[in-house]
């Protein structure tokens, strides 16, 4: 359902705010192409992903924040083919950026897109992030929706390597963005006592199906780290929740939560 509601949406939208990339949404999906992004040589993994997000990324700027910082430190977990971080650096152009992303095509991807923007300052890190440093299995979808195997995923699994969040929350982080397919949850339980350091917290909260939820989880504990959080719905949005579900990936719902200290 999310699947026909994305390709509904960018084809809306990118006629309105992005008519340079007007025929991307003709593309199938998961069908790689290069594109010219900022006059630069961008490659991308899936059309419809890639219109998604950069309409929140470019044109909603849901990552925008304040900081009197010259130099941010910032956290892209889940940093996927590298729109947030061309955006953070676009912001801030003399931030530090710590890009993670576990899924290895994806990573070259990105890797290939921050090169060709020739950023310094940037650290791309090809590992997942988990609450502990071990190999584990990674369902690969294949755009921006890779996550870590849930016991329904049977196809296109990959051994993955983790670590820590907390290895990198030992200093002042002036921005931290989880968007990381599920995991966000064991992440932040893992690192809780860090979270002083996170001066403003974005978390793409996911829910899978016949899965326990985990939100009061994660409300608790910026709560407890002294963070005033806002949430938004993201993907399909419902008329009648009662009657009806919308299922993407084994999730029934996904939320945005954004976090700064009171």
């Amino acid at each position: 359902m999310i699947d026909n509601f994305l390709i509904r949406f960018v084809k809306k939208k990118i006629v309105k705010n992005s008519e340079e990339f007007s025929h991307l949404t003709h593309l199938p999906r998961f069908q790689p192409v290069e594109i010219s992004l900022f006059g630069r040589q961008f490659k991308i993994a899936d059309a419809a992903s890639f219109l998604f997000q950069y309409n929140e990324i470019f044109k909603s700027q849901i990552y925008k924040f304040a900081t009197n910082c010259q130099k941010p430190y910032i956290l892209d977990c889940g940093a996927n083919i590298g729109l947030s971080i061309i955006y953070f650096k676009r912001l801030y152009p003399k931030a530090t950026i710590i890009g993670f992303e576990p899924d290895k095509h994806i990573f070259d991807i990105l890797a290939y897109n921050i090169k060709s923007f020739k950023f310094t300052d940037v650290k791309l890190i090809n590992r997942g992030l988990w609450n502990k440093t071990t190999i584990i299995n990674f369902f690969s979808e294949g755009a921006d929706g890779g996550r870590i195997a849930i016991k329904d995923d049977k196809t296109n699994l990959i051994k993955i390597k983790t670590l820590r969040l907390r290895m990198f929350l030992k200093q002042s982080v002036d921005f931290l963005k989880l968007d990381i397919e599920g995991a966000e949850t064991r992440v932040l339980e893992d690192c809780q006592d860090l979270l002083f350091n996170v001066k403003n917290l974005f978390v793409e909260y996911h829910s899978f199906i016949d899965q326990p939820q985990t939100l009061d989880k994660i409300l608790k504990i910026l709560l407890h780290c002294s963070f005033r959080y806002y949430v938004s719905n993201i993907g399909a949005q419902l008329k009648h929740p009662f009657l009806e579900k919308a299922t993407w990936m084994g999730m029934d719902n996904q939320l945005n939560i954004y976090a700064t200290k009171k």
